[in-house]
């Protein structure tokens, strides 16, 4: 906190270590409320593991992290309602279908039968998986898992949206719709932390970029 604003991410002296190896070392930053952040470095540089530490799923060595002006340090699932997670890699059900997944999803947020039900068909038409709604999500295309995995993160309409590598893996045009959907989260205020090691995606989605440096 500087000048008496409230952060919606800080991050203070964050380090983690694992069998002796640094992986994050003492990194400091903060992201104002409604900004899309990005998170840029290659692979190996520490940028699954921050967001692991921010979101509850890894404990920092040392340092202090506040989400929503929350310390989550000592209590990492304090502002588990204020975030939403995408991570690197799809965490949802082969045997669900889209439709399904989402709903499955929102229950786990407590969201009601009716309301999840509406959201879900709500994000599957925005991003454009309507006619996929009923298919299991084996079958779908990587560009396709990609957009479900984002829509389930956001199901909840988080305020803070942790997206990690969103567009590795999968074909150009499906990586443009994913910038696009992005963009579009951005302009309706949701605060974004973006990992990439791509450099053109970040200048053109970031407001403001940080390099993690280890060494």
């Amino acid at each position: 906190m500087a000048n008496g604003e409230t952060f919606a991410i800080e991050a203070r002296g964050l380090a983690k270590r694992f069998d002796g190896v640094e992986a994050v070392a003492g990194i400091d930053f903060e992201v104002r409320s409604g900004e899309l952040f990005g998170f840029l470095g290659p692979n190996g540089a520490g940028k699954t593991t921050t967001i692991n530490m921010f979101t509850g799923l890894a404990r920092p060595d040392s340092g202090s992290i506040a989400l929503g002006g929350v310390d989550c340090t000592k209590n990492p699932r304090a502002a588990q309602r204020l975030i939403g997670v995408v991570p690197d890699e799809s965490n949802l059900y082969p045997e669900l279908t889209g439709f399904e997944n989402l709903t499955f999803c929102a229950s786990l947020y407590g969201m009601r039968k009716a309301e999840r039900s509406a959201r879900a068909s709500e994000l599957l038409d925005a991003f454009g998986l309507t006619k996929a709604a009923g298919r299991k999500f084996a079958g779908y295309s990587k560009g396709m898992k990609r957009k479900l995995t984002i829509a389930a993160g956001i199901i909840h309409s988080p305020q803070i949206l942790f997206l990690d590598e969103p567009t590795t893996g999968i074909d150009v045009a499906s990586a443009r719709q994913v910038r696009q959907l992005v963009a579009g989260l951005h302009a309706q205020g949701t605060t974004i932390f973006l990992t990439t090691h791509y450099i053109e995606e970040a200048e053109r989605l970031c407001d403001r970029i940080a390099f993690p440096v280890n060494g």
